[in-house]
């Protein structure tokens, strides 16, 4: 592709994540030519509130490009861009003055609401409807939330003068002006149906969301208006590609057909893979569209509260960094007695229990700082291989190579724990910024920077770890790990455990060597 210049020609993406906002510019031959990265604040300003400016936001967007193109020779084709799903705010329309922060998708203020909703009778129609739990994690009981600080009554939302999106609608509004959704975010706000693939009137209606403050829906590819005030950007350039950063990250791993599983690792950890059937509801992984191009992607997606959270939370308790954290549990020998369940926030897949507490058991006097630590890092693994294992019982297909990125994926031990635990193979990225690299993709292919067939055959940098571990020493660990969650799960006033996923164990109370520590 040319357009009449000499200048190295680029494909430029925009990540906004949770704790930073990354730019990268991505040449022909698919190797990243420039990056940067703008930190992001956040504010948690009562017990499991998780709080971000959106005009921080806005602004990280202008200096992260910025920086990136102030030093870098490339004239910028087209752009892409993806972001933290479910994190949902509102704006005026007129001027764009947010009216409020933007809600984290760790905010679990609603969780009342969620049991509000329960004893209405809602949870069935909103998951038949939406493909998802009703869970605070999603969008539509924080927009609720928003608006009835705002505008209680709904007269400016059912006007137009409001208007209301997940963190990729404020990017488009921020570079382009338009209110526009890409439909995997949509579908992640609770208020899509995926069988129409439209905004649903009965989930509006149970959220008391009007439909005239909610964005149009677009497909993944395609473009919108002209961006306008980026620097280093030419006229005329335009987003050609939108995607949640889950989703960007398995479209950069090559994925377009069911097969390979993905899971990324961060504050919290997901798996997604595309489906080419419905999940069974049962499974306790959700439904959602990964894309939409020609046809929409479906796909099905887990999630785990905490795991990369854990370990910022025992370094500080144990005053150490997370190489400080690594380093202990590495001079730990696999230990057979301490379980860490980090459920800080209650449970994520396959439980959606909000009421599982966070506890530590096993342990003794005998118990060092070392086995702690290890046990913090195998919650990572042992939460990952539950859900791999919910693919298999949804889909019939065992999950041989797991493809997984994100920061916590950089610790090479971790990664030949999760395959010595999960007994599969991993592959990871050695690519940083493999949601930026993912919207790239789609945005150059879109463009028609690259064909399909280039853009698939582009190389990649991965690394491998085959499992090490006696397969029957791993089941062993995957086993006490189950007991362990269902201590955390039970409710000694609720007579047992939630029912939404059986789970082996006795369902006794906590034994002696339990504590409770959220």
């Amino acid at each position: 592709m040319t357009i009449g210049t000499s200048t190295p020609l680029s494909v430029l993406a925009i990540d906004q994540g949770t704790s930073s906002t990354k730019a990268v510019a991505i040449g022909f031959d698919g190797r990243v030519l420039g990056r940067s990265s703008v930190p992001i604040s956040r504010k948690d300003p009562r017990p499991g509130w998780v709080e971000q400016d959106a005009m921080e936001i806005a602004d990280s967007l202008h200096l992260a490009v910025a920086e990136l193109l102030g030093g870098l020779d490339t004239e910028v084709v087209g752009l892409g861009i993806s972001n933290q799903r479910e994190s949902a705010l509102v704006w005026r329309r007129s001027d764009g003055r947010p009216m409020g922060p933007v809600l984290g998708w760790q905010d679990r203020r609603t969780a009342a609401r969620v049991r509000e909703a329960e004893r209405r009778g809602w949870l069935d129609v909103v998951e038949e409807k939406s493909g998802l739990p009703l869970d605070p994690m999603f969008s539509a009981l924080k927009l609720q939330w928003l608006l009835d600080q705002v505008d209680p009554d709904r007269s400016q939302s059912r006007s137009g003068k409001l208007a209301v999106g997940t963190v990729d609608s404020w990017m488009a509004f921020v570079l382009t002006g338009e209110h526009r959704i890409e439909m995997g975010n949509a579908s992640r706000t609770q208020l899509f149906a995926l069988d129409v693939l439209d905004w649903d009137d009965q989930l509006l209606e149970i959220f008391n969301v009007p439909r005239a403050c909610l964005p149009e829906v677009f497909a993944s590819n395609v473009p919108t208006a002209p961006v306008r005030g980026l620097p280093g950007i030419r006229d005329g350039v335009r987003i050609y590609g939108a995607l949640g950063d889950s989703h960007a990250a398995l479209f950069a791993h090559g994925a377009r057909t069911p097969g390979d599983v993905k899971a990324t690792y961060g504050s919290g950890s997901s798996i997604i893979g595309l489906a080419g059937d419905r999940v069974p509801r049962a499974s306790g992984l959700v439904r959602t569209i990964a894309w939409s191009t020609d046809v929409p992607a479906y796909a099905f997606e887990g999630t785990v509260l905490s795991t990369g959270a854990t370990l910022l939370w025992l370094a500080q308790l144990l005053g150490t960094d997370p190489a400080g954290l690594s380093a202990l549990a590495q001079s730990s020998e696999a230990q057979d007695h301490v379980d860490l369940i980090p459920a800080f926030a209650g449970l994520g897949a396959p439980y959606w229990d909000d009421d599982a507490v966070a506890l530590v058991c096993g342990f003794g006097l005998g118990t060092s700082r070392a086995e702690l630590a290890r046990a913090a890092f195998e919650s990572i693994a042992l939460q990952t291989e539950m859900l791999f294992r919910c693919v298999a019982d949804a889909t019939g297909e065992q999950v041989g190579r797991v493809l997984v990125d994100g920061g916590p994926t950089q610790n090479d031990w971790l990664m030949q724990l999760q395959a010595d635990l999960s007994q599969r193979t991993v592959s990871r990225s050695n690519v940083a910024e493999l949601s930026a690299l993912g919207a790239a993709h789609l945005a150059g292919v879109s463009s028609g920077f690259w064909t399909s067939e280039e853009c698939i055959t582009l190389a990649k940098d991965v690394s491998t770890f085959v499992p090490a571990m006696d397969p029957l020493v791993a089941a062993a660990r995957r086993e006490r790990w189950r007991s362990a969650v269902e201590r955390s799960r039970f409710q000694p006033s609720g007579g047992g455990p939630s029912d939404a996923v059986s789970d082996p164990g006795s369902g006794d109370a906590a034994p002696a060597g339990t504590v409770a520590v959220g």
